[in-house]
């Protein structure tokens, strides 16, 4: 049986893993052999000592090697998509802005699920819509071709993750994976927006993003919400071609008054 006690160990110590012990410890774990006290141990230490740049690009590497590939064969894919969490509990913002982005021309390659720590999540609205959740790899390839957006829902596409699920939902806290899934889009899309529901996440998922190499990213933090947000100043960080740059967006500078955020629930 597999065993993931040596990556454990110096999680409990406060210790950060490098990216290729973050990338092999996920592997191990998708060879579902991995005892659940184990799993659990792991989240838990995890959770605790709070995750690296380098430990999600390297984990995210190990979840994007085991999940269903989508190939639309363009070259320009975007994601637009948040980690959950936020203290607000607002309408699935993510998913309302990919389809306006569709409709503006952009090809768009939606990863999502259904509400996990948000109050609707990708999934929910657009089955909600009448939306086939499920299609398999080739049906969403033919989508983002055809209409600019195909979506990819996270448990058809990573089926590995069959050997966490249960786990995780029985910890009842939340885990790395909870900010995971945004960094393993099946499609490997060079360029999105994240929105991370705590400030302290951004340099880590931007970092993470370019050890990944992302071509350019806005990872945006609003007010505890995983959003760019009308209600008050999103922070922004950039990265573009290698470079990373810090800035804020306030809705006055756009000529729009802020928004109540009763108004986004």
């Amino acid at each position: 049986m597999a065993t993931i006690i040596e990556y454990i160990k110096p999680l409990l110590k406060g210790e950060s893993l490098s990216f290729e012990q973050a990338t092999s410890l996920l592997d191990v774990i998708f060879e579902g052999e991995v005892p659940e006290p184990q799993i659990a141990a792991f989240l838990t230490a995890m959770q605790i000592k709070g995750p690296t740049a380098q430990e999600m690009a390297g984990m995210a590497k190990s979840m994007r090697s085991h999940a269903v590939k989508v190939k639309p064969g363009i070259e320009n894919l975007v994601d637009v998509v948040g980690t959950g969490g936020a203290a607000v509990k607002t309408f699935n913002v993510s998913t309302a802005a990919a389809l306006v982005a569709a409709g503006a021309g952009v090809h768009v390659a939606k990863h999502g699920n259904r509400a996990i720590t948000s109050k609707c999540g990708s999934a929910d609205v657009l089955a909600e819509l009448g939306v086939k959740i499920d299609p398999g790899p080739d049906v969403v390839a033919e989508c983002i071709r055809q209409a600019r957006i195909g979506f990819m829902f996270a448990p058809m596409f990573h089926p590995a993750m069959k050997y966490v699920h249960p786990i995780r939902k029985s910890l009842g806290f939340r885990t790395v994976f909870n900010i995971l899934g945004p960094l393993a889009n099946p499609a490997d899309v060079p360029s999105l927006v994240l929105g991370v529901a705590e400030e302290g996440l951004m340099p880590v998922m931007a970092e993470a993003l370019k050890m990944l190499g992302a071509r350019y990213a806005m990872v945006v933090h609003s007010n505890g919400l995983d959003e760019i947000s009308t209600a008050s100043i999103t922070k922004i960080a950039e990265l573009k071609n290698g470079r990373m740059t810090n800035s804020e967006l306030n809705p006055r500078d756009l000529g729009v008054e802020p928004a109540d955020i009763d108004g986004l629930k």
